[in-house]
């Protein structure tokens, strides 16, 4: 014998699966790649994906303004930006073989005297996308308080 589908029957179904479905959305966009494998905007905020790879798949795809931690071999150290803020100006590349440029705001934080290309420099700042590979700038403290900010580190010394 079958059972004959009430109206009431037919709208918790279709309830439950807008349910569903909106659960799924919410995972793809507040989880990177989540079940939908969708990326959200803060590319790879999952503790499997290296900085490195979330920073190539940022280059990619043009997504920027996201805070990133990392490290890289200096490349070559550029003379100082000093048009308005001045900056220390330093390409770093990644073991993806991603270049980046760091902009260090020396008026905020120290400048580091000593760089050599090949020396490692960690970095913690906000990447900003460029077609050279992007940029890392916000590697200094934050001079309103209000936030964490960001730093390089050298030689086993930190500059904020």
């Amino acid at each position: 014998m079958r059972q004959r589908i009430t109206p009431r029957l037919r709208h918790w179904a279709v309830v439950g699966l807008l349910v569903a479905l909106l659960i799924l959305l919410l995972a793809a966009w507040f989880g990177g790649k989540g079940a939908l494998g969708l990326s959200s905007h803060s590319p790879g905020d999952q503790a499997s994906v290296t900085a490195e790879a979330r920073l190539q798949h940022a280059f990619e795809a043009r997504r920027d303004d996201f805070w990133v931690e990392a490290s890289g071999r200096i490349v070559r150290v550029l003379p100082d930006d000093l048009d308005g803020s001045r900056h220390q100006r330093i390409i770093v590349a990644l073991a993806t073989g991603q270049t980046l440029l760091i902009a260090h705001n020396i008026d905020l934080a120290p400048r580091i005297e000593s760089l050599e290309p090949g020396g490692r420099l960690g970095f913690r700042g906000e990447y900003v996308w460029n077609a050279r590979g992007g940029v890392i700038h916000w590697t200094h403290h934050d001079p309103g308080g209000n936030s964490v900010g960001g730093w390089l580190e050298y030689q086993g010394r930190r500059y904020r």
